[in-house]
Parts: C-alpha cells; sequence; structure tokens
C-alpha cells in the first residue's frame, strides 16, 4: 500500500490514490507499508534511487542499517508496538531522498498516525522531511518511556504481592514476570537501536541548528533510559528468583511433614505387622492382655518421635 502526503499552504495533507501518478513528485513524505514490486518499481523510476525489498530491511547487518548517497541517506529503525496484542518490533527504512522523506515497512504503525494527527492539529509540526524523522524518533521515543513506566508499575505491584506472600499466585506472577521480561528486552532493543541512529543522524543527516539541538535532547532521553531499562531488567531477576525460592521452600515444607509422617508412623507400622503375622507359635497370642499392649506400644512409638522432633524445633 502506497500512501503520499504534500505541504499545502504549510499543512500535511494527503495525496489521493487516483491524483498519485501525476503528484507523487510533490510529496514530501511518502510511506510504503508492504509494497508490492510493481510500487518499488514505480518509485525507483520516479525518483532514479535503489529502494530497499522488506526482506533486505529486516537484515541486522551493519551495512543494511545505513547507506549515505550523493543526494540521499538511508537507515532503519525499529518501532515497538503490539501486532495481534503481543509486543513486536518492526523495522522502518526512512529514506531522504530529494527533499522528501520516504519510509518502507511491514505493516502500519501506530507512530505514522500518531504524526499525522498531530500535524493536522498543530501545522507547525512538520515545516521539511527531516521535521518528520525527528518527530517520528520523538514519538517512538516517548512511547518506550511510556512502556518503561508502565512495565515499572506492574514489576512493583509484583513485587509487593511476591515479597509479602499474601495470596500470592505464583505460576501467575511468574509467567507476568516472562512477559515483562520480554517486554523489556524488546525495549532494549529499540533503544540501542534509536541512539544508533540518532548518532548517524547527527554526523550525516545534514541538519539544522535547531534540528540538531533537538536531536541531542532525544539522546539524553535515551541515555536516560536506557539505565533505567537494565534496572527493571535486574529487578525482574530479583522477583523471580525470590519467587523460585519461596515456592522450593513451600515445597520443601511440603516434604518435610510428609518426611515426619513417615518417621513418626514407621514405628506403630512396625508393631503392627509383627503381631499381624499369622505364625502358630507366637506366645504374646496367648496373653491376656497381649492386645491392649500391642495398641499402647503402638501409641508410644508414634509419639516417642514426635515429641523428639517438637523438642528439636523441627516442627
Amino acid at each position: 500500500m502506497l500512501d503520499a502526503y504534500r505541504l499545502e499552504k504549510h499543512r500535511l495533507t494527503r495525496i489521493e490514490q487516483e491524483d498519485l501518478p501525476q503528484c507523487l513528485s510533490e510529496a514530501i513524505w511518502v510511506q510504503l507499508v508492504e509494497p508490492t514490486a510493481e510500487e518499488l518499481e514505480s518509485l525507483q523510476t520516479l525518483y532514479h534511487f535503489p529502494f530497499p525489498t522488506i526482506d533486505e530491511i529486516e537484515g541486522l547487518e551493519a551495512s543494511s542499517h545505513y547507506e549515505v548517497y550523493e543526494e540521499a541517506l538511508q537507515f532503519n529503525t525499529l518501532f515497538l508496538h503490539k501486532v495481534g496484542g503481543i509486543p513486536r518490533n518492526t523495522n522502518v527504512a526512512m529514506i531522504l531522498c530529494e527533499n522528501r522523506l520516504i519510509c518502507i515497512c511491514a505493516r502500519e504503525l501506530p507512530a505514522f498516525r500518531l504524526l499525522r494527527m498531530r500535524a493536522h492539529r498543530d501545522p507547525t509540526v512538520i515545516s521539511d522531511p527531516e521535521s518528520i524523522v525527528l518527530n517520528l524518533m520523538e514519538i517512538k521515543v516517548d512511547d518506550l518511556a511510556d512502556i518503561l513506566e508502565e512495565a515499572g508499575r506492574q514489576l512493583e505491584n509484583l513485587s509487593i504481592q511476591v515479597l509479602g506472600r499474601v495470596e500470592v499466585d505464583y505460576r501467575g506472577s511468574i509467567d507476568h514476570l516472562a512477559e515483562i521480561e520480554d517486554l523489556n528486552g524488546k525495549v532494549r532493543i529499540c533503544l540501542m537501536d534509536g541512539q544508533r541512529d540518532l548518532n548517524f543522524l547527527l554526523r550525516r543527516g545534514r541538519l539544522d541548528e535547531q534540528h540538531v539541538d533537538w536531536l541531542r535532547d532525544m539522546l539524553r532521553d535515551v541515555d536516560t533510559l536506557l539505565p533505567h531499562n537494565t534496572y527493571l531488567s535486574e529487578k525482574v531477576d530479583f522477583v523471580l528468583n525470590a519467587a523460585m525460592g519461596f515456592i522450593n521452600i513451600e515445597q520443601n515444607q511440603i516434604i518435610k511433614i510428609f518426611s515426619i509422617a513417615a518417621v513418626v508412623f514407621l514405628p506403630p507400622t512396625l508393631v503392627a505387622s509383627i503381631y499381624g503375622m499369622n505364625f502358630h507359635f507366637m506366645p504374646e497370642l496367648d496373653w491376656r492382655w497381649g492386645y491392649p499392649i500391642a495398641v499402647v506400644l503402638m501409641l508410644v512409638s508414634a509419639v516417642t518421635p514426635y515429641l523428639l522432633f517438637k523438642r528439636k524445633g523441627w516442627l
């Protein structure tokens, strides 16, 4: 799918699909979501630029992330968003070419919609292709900060439940901790990727002084978020280890009870087994008080280990 936008009276305006062939050269921002081979070919013919495919965009090697041309530059950046309710990182190729920005990605991103909404409310948000790039990067950093803040709140609640050990579902808590750690890992990849992209733009972006100051502010924000991301990862490990430790303690307590019960009931079982045999020559069988003596012997043999364990503090 191909969408294009141009500036009309300093306002971002969408070019209608039927006007795209003749008006595409006027676009300041072109978006290609799951582009077809025909759409890429038409853009290459119009802009005389080798646009990457989705497979090339998804490459992780540094050579695939950054390209500098005589009149253009390209960098790939990750955006974290939910796909079917599951957090996913989507790689977006951003190409500054002939006074326009071209974005190529595998799926529609919420950051694109949010920027269009901002531009609709405040036309001064977008003035050139570089401002679109920096706005998108700012939305990315703000979203990651919000995700970390929400993950921190959820982790704090889990920490209170696990460490307080009051009506805690350890299995559910461990599942939730795994989800938080997975999300935190995706955020870290995005932050490191964004830091690298912002440094690339700072070196090669041909930005004016105002844009450079804006970019440096975002770099400082990323530098602040990375230690917080590390702290959350460490706290997840701590809470997870605490939960596993409490589970082991409860399991050991259960095993301890069964072990003590086995020891307590072993002597009476032994006595009952002996007198349950049916040998003909057993002198106790003819005793008048044989049965009561056997019962008392079983009780004494059961109570004695219990009192011993109680005295030693094992119960």
